[in-house]
C-alpha cells in the first residue's frame, strides 16, 4: 500500500478514479485497488466515506476553475482572459482525452446529491465569460447567449470526442468557438 502525508496529495488520485469510473462505479475497493491507498488512509483523510471524497474531489475541480478560468474572466484584460480560457481548458481536459468530471457527475444519479456544486460550476463559467464578453464591447444578451453556448459547446465536444474516440473533435470544436467570440456583434 502507498503512503501519503497529505490529504491533498490524494485528491487528484481520486478525481481520477470518479472520472474513469464515475461515482457509483468507485467503490471503495476499487479506490482503494486504484489508488493503491488502504481502507485505513482513506477513512483517515475522509472520515465521511465516498462522498467526502467526491465533495473534495469537486471542490478541488472547483478550485482550478476559480484560479484559472473565471478569476482571469472576471478580472483581466477580456482578450488576454478569453485566450487563458482557451488554453487552459485545452490543458486541463487533455485536448479532449480528459472527461469533464463535473459534467459526468452531472448526468448520473449522483447529480442531486451534488447538485448545488455542479450547477454553481457551469453557472460561473458561463457568467464569467459573459462578464469578459460584455467589458470586450458585446452587448449583454449577445454576450449572455455566446457564453452559454461555448460552456455548452465544450461540455458537448468532451462527450463526443470520448463517444467517437476522436480526441480531435475537441480540437476542432475549441477552434470553431474561438472563431465565433471574434466576430463581435455589430452594435
Amino acid at each position: 500500500m502507498r503512503t501519503l502525508n497529505e490529504r491533498a496529495d490524494v485528491i487528484p488520485m481520486l478525481a481520477e478514479v470518479f472520472r474513469e469510473l464515475g461515482f457509483e462505479g468507485a467503490s471503495l475497493s476499487r479506490i482503494t485497488e486504484r489508488t493503491g491507498l488502504g481502507k485505513g488512509s482513506l477513512y483517515h483523510f475522509f472520515p465521511g466515506g465516498k462522498d467526502e471524497m467526491a465533495r473534495a474531489v469537486l471542490a478541488h475541480v472547483d478550485g482550478w476553475f476559480e484560479r484559472e478560468i473565471y478569476v482571469p474572466l472576471r478580472d483581466d484584460a477580456p482578450d488576454v482572459a478569453i485566450a487563458r480560457m482557451w488554453r487552459g481548458v485545452d490543458d486541463y481536459f487533455r485536448s479532449g482525452r480528459r472527461v469533464c468530471l463535473v459534467g459526468a457527475f452531472a448526468l448520473d444519479g449522483t447529480r442531486d446529491r451534488f447538485a448545488a456544486a455542479i450547477a454553481s460550476y457551469f453557472t460561473r463559467w458561463i457568467e464569467s465569460l459573459r462578464d469578459a464578453l460584455v467589458r470586450d464591447g458585446w452587448p449583454a444578451t449577445e454576450a449572455a447567449d455566446r457564453a452559454e453556448e461555448v460552456v455548452l459547446g465544450i461540455q458537448g465536444a468532451l462527450v463526443l470526442a470520448r463517444a467517437t474516440g476522436d480526441e480531435a473533435i475537441f480540437g476542432r470544436a475549441l477552434a470553431r468557438f474561438q472563431g465565433r467570440l471574434r466576430q463581435k456583434p455589430s452594435l
